[in-house]
């Protein structure tokens, strides 16, 4: 499955984004996915996760109440949904998707197969 991550940009603090994670070469059936971050100088971190059946979701606590993400198998396409930004989520993010079924695993970077390249966002003051 190849990953397409769109939708970053340049806002002010407090405005909001939405990313997009469309697959391609197959569907989102069967795979969970997670949105990651890695701002300049720091390691990847996750920021989100969803089920492959998107009915669980995770949220780290750094974003939670502000960031939600979602899935339209419709579409083929997962979602975050980034509020009330902040110049301390300034980095590159990136999805990826998992074959995992225990969300808990869902926070590391070594549960996903497979990734999409990084979208940039950027939020200033």
């Amino acid at each position: 499955v190849q990953l397409q991550a769109s939708g970053g940009g340049s806002v002010q603090a407090g405005g909001s984004l939405r990313l997009s994670c469309a697959a391609s070469g197959r569907t989102f059936t069967g795979l969970a996915t997670g949105w990651f971050r890695q701002a300049p100088e720091k390691e990847r971190e996750i920021v989100a996760s969803i089920s492959a059946s998107g009915g669980r979701t995770n949220i780290q606590d750094s974003v939670k109440g502000r960031f939600t993400i979602s899935k339209d198998s419709a579409k083929n396409t997962v979602y975050l949904q980034m509020n009330s930004l902040k110049p301390e989520d300034t980095a590159v993010y990136y999805c990826a998707a998992s074959n995992s079924v225990i969300l808990s695993n869902l926070r590391s970077q070594t549960a996903y197969a497979y990734w999409g390249q990084g979208t940039q966002v950027t939020v200033s003051s």
